[in-house]
């Protein structure tokens, strides 16, 4: 028994992640690593939703039935351990600070 299982744990290769940049076709979004990885749909939380910009880095994660785009993996924002920050390409942003601000914009609310 124990062997049939050592055998099936240790037998079967586990998918792994890998990073790219991003980049934008008509095949949708891909990112390209070792390989090119295209027409990724992007994996994010409930209520967020997202497409990752070119050049950025991104991480592609093979799942059993296709692949997904996890998302950049760049910090753009400033912010300290428990604080969101959101923010667009364009420059929108929005911060919420431990302290109990939002700063939207720049303007602290």
């Amino acid at each position: 028994m124990w062997l049939m299982s050592y055998m099936t744990k240790n037998s079967i290769e586990k998918p792994s992640a890998v990073k790219g940049s991003v980049g934008h076709g008509a095949e949708g979004t891909t990112v390209t690593a070792s390989g090119e990885h295209k027409n990724l749909p992007c994996c994010f939380p409930y209520g967020i939703v997202s497409i990752p910009p070119e050049g950025h880095s991104a991480v592609v994660l093979p799942l059993e039935d296709g692949e997904v785009a996890l998302g950049v993996t760049d910090n753009s924002a400033a912010v300290e351990p428990g604080e969101v920050a959101l923010f667009s390409k364009g420059g929108a942003s929005l911060v919420l600070k431990n302290n109990g601000d939002v700063v939207i914009n720049g303007q602290v609310f």
